[in-house]
């Protein structure tokens, strides 16, 4: 019985350091995979803005792309610092990306296309309006989700 309490115990002793070990990898991927994706940000940002220096003016699309590019930093930012992502800034980007497709080929677009787009932006409007309220009413903080 001793012996077998023994094997048990090291095992269950392997099993720990074998998780602790599989965790610390976890952890060190996401650091280096936040710290590319974050320099992917800031390189595309930097690469932008002197594109727009360039062209001696920058126009609405130009400024919200970099708005995109904002929101984008402050969502690694924010996951780096509490490992959640925060799905409010995903929906930003996506209301700003839209915003922007539709200043830059409005003129190009059918009606419908541009109603549908305006609905799209409307419809995500609207969620981040139900994840504020939600998360103040269910959580009693209006931390990001």
């Amino acid at each position: 019985p001793n012996m077998a309490d023994d094997n048990t115990s090291l095992s269950r002793r392997l099993q720990d350091k074998t998780e602790d070990v599989g965790n610390l990898l976890v952890n060190l991927f996401h650091m280096i995979a936040l710290f590319v994706i974050g320099a992917t940000i800031v390189w595309a940002a930097v690469g932008t803005s002197i594109e727009i220096m360039s062209h001696g003016r920058a126009d609405l699309h130009d400024i919200l792309l970099l708005f995109i590019y904002l929101e984008l930093g402050a969502m690694v930012g924010i996951y780096f610092k509490t490992h959640r992502m925060p799905v409010r800034f995903l929906i930003y980007v996506s209301i700003t990306a839209l915003t922007r497709f539709l200043i830059i080929d409005i003129k190009e677009m059918s009606g419908e296309f541009v109603l549908i787009i305006s609905a799209c932006i409307l419809i995500l409007s609207l969620t981040i309006l139900v994840l504020q309220f939600s998360m103040a009413k269910f959580s009693g903080t209006e931390e990001d989700i």
